[in-house]
């Protein structure tokens, strides 16, 4: 029996596309900040719904840089969730500011805008919204309460790549909205990738120089806290290799989910797969003894995974550093109940017929 991996990029398509896209980057001699790099940001700036789009090296890089065109700094908190894998943790802690955990609504796993209400003071300078899992957090709601209080909303879209709700994407909410293109995202490139998008224009001239040492023209620094942070050629040529095909990709992954969903027995739960506000990039069940799941999917062949199995509070890194002033009771009854299964394009029919008997017959077998 041929073990079904979570994902396989070797099953990608467009070989022969992006192939040549890259040699069309070495042909042309120019490799950081170029024609590929400007080209991409304006077609994902115009996919997303955004006046501008900003290339970096990476997703937590646009998250840090973020913060810091927001004003973001020591003394400032920051405002975001737990249970998202540390990245927005991370960002915030780089630039010396405080980490503050409000907790998820137990339907969506995302920021629950009642917590957040409890958890803004007056050093509350941002709040980071993950679009966990490829589905929208309550965006509109939670950027009506921080602009109550004068507070920026990043949008953290590593996972949510053309999720959108009543046609409006992604990203386009916040002060900011901050992406990954990392291998496995449903937009993903062959290296590293990130990029933030905006409709603030003084935001996006803050962002280009801070992406680039700081430069407000070469080599003359205005902006401290620079840094060397580009997107390159090759990546945003693949990029928009992908981009078309993105709409269709994120349709045959809720498809997946849906199929998931209708053979599942009842005590697994899976996400509203026929919302467009759910672009599945993970399929993340829930049950009460997600061991036995593991257990009955492993000897079924079925990889499977936990996104993310140590909530950030509890992350040795962060000690000492955050701040949690509310009861974080939904986050932590998740965490002890996810767990991922193969959701990607390329899987075979076979593959997701043998996902789908074995979710059905779980309940006998648990």
């Amino acid at each position: 029996m041929k073990q079904i991996p979570l994902n396989d990029l070797k099953r990608q398509t467009l070989e022969p596309q992006i192939l040549a896209a890259m040699n069309e980057v070495v042909i042309s001699g120019s490799f950081v900040l170029g024609e590929q790099v400007s080209s991409f940001e304006a077609e994902f700036a115009f996919y997303t719904g955004t006046r501008d789009c900003v290339g970096v090296a990476n997703g937590t890089d646009a998250l840090e840089l973020a913060l810091r065109a927001l004003g973001c700094g020591p003394g400032s908190e920051v405002v975001t969730v737990a249970n998202a894998g540390m990245y927005a943790s991370a960002a915030t802690a780089a630039i010396g500011a405080t980490p503050v955990f409000a907790d998820i609504n137990p339907a969506t796993m995302t920021m629950d805008p009642n917590s957040l209400r409890r958890c803004m003071t007056l050093q509350t300078k941002a709040v980071i919204v993950t679009h966990l899992y490829g589905q929208l957090a309550a965006i509109e709601e939670l950027t009506e309460l921080a602009a109550g209080q004068g507070v920026s909303v990043v949008e953290d879209c590593a996972q949510a790549h053309g999720a959108e709700r009543n046609g409006r994407r992604a990203g386009s909410w916040g002060a900011v909205g901050c992406f990954s293109f990392y291998p496995t995202k449903n937009l993903g490139a062959i290296g590293d990738g990130g990029a933030i998008v905006t409709n603030g224009e003084q935001i996006g001239r803050t962002l280009r120089a801070l992406r680039q040492y700081g430069w407000a023209s070469k080599y003359e620094a205005a902006f401290p806290y620079g840094r060397n942070s580009r997107l390159d050629e090759i990546q945003a040529a693949v990029l928009r290799v992908k981009l078309p095909h993105l709409d269709r990709w994120n349709a045959r992954r809720r498809e997946i989910v849906r199929r998931y969903g209708v053979a599942a027995a009842p005590e697994i739960k899976l996400p509203d797969a026929l919302d467009p506000a759910y672009v599945a990039h993970l399929c993340v069940a829930r049950t009460r003894d997600r061991q036995a799941l593991r257990d009955w999917l492993a000897k079924n062949g079925i990889s499977t995974g936990v996104h993310y199995p140590v909530p950030d509070y509890q992350q040795v890194a962060l000690q000492g550093i955050f701040r949690c002033p509310v009861p974080l009771a939904a986050t932590e009854h998740a965490t002890q109940e996810i767990l991922t299964l193969p959701c990607f394009p390329e899987m075979s029919e076979d593959e997701i017929l043998r996902v789908c008997d074995a979710l059905h017959t779980f309940s006998v077998n648990a």
